[in-house]
């Protein structure tokens, strides 16, 4: 005796559903598990600095860290605009992330790919990762990227949330 398997329209639309978010979920859980390794140098007397590491580790970056006493030789090696330098200085992927940037921007820095050098978040603007202040409300401030003479808004937070 034979079974003959005939599938209906509905039936292919739900498998073909489950499928899909099989893969979206397999696949956001295989590229949290996949960000590469960030190299994050900075000077060992800054708190700040510390705190942004944990704020990228929570976010699921494996980092290591390199203290010296003076990053600016790494910054104008790497071409970071000195209108843009902040107080640490990363590696990642390929790209410079100079300051107090948001996991987030880096995620997406990293999904885009964009030509550049890298991203930045000049000084310290209070409420950005590692500058959050108890009592006092985050600044509105911009991530740059930028490249060989050339720089643009990347993305604009207050804290850490995309405005």
């Amino acid at each position: 005796m034979q079974i003959e398997i005939s599938p209906t329209r509905r039936g292919l639309i739900i498998g073909a559903a489950q499928a899909f978010t099989a893969f979206v979920v397999v696949g956001t859980a295989l590229a949290s598990q996949t960000l590469p390794k960030m190299t994050v140098t900075r000077d060992p007397s800054c708190g700040c600095c510390g705190d942004w590491v944990e704020h990228m580790k929570n976010a699921g970056f494996p980092v290591d860290v390199a203290q010296v006493d003076d990053v600016m030789p790494l910054k104008a090696r790497l071409g970071v605009p000195e209108a843009l330098m902040s107080c640490h200085t990363a590696e990642i992927g390929g790209y410079v992330i100079e300051g107090h940037v948001p996991a987030e921007a880096v995620k997406r820095l990293l999904i885009e790919r964009p030509k550049a050098i890298g991203i930045a978040v000049a000084g310290m603007p209070v409420g950005s990762p590692g500058m959050e202040v108890p009592g006092q409300s985050p600044q509105p401030y911009e991530i740059v990227i930028f490249s060989d003479g050339k720089q643009h808004v990347f993305a604009r937070y207050r804290g850490h949330q995309q405005i």
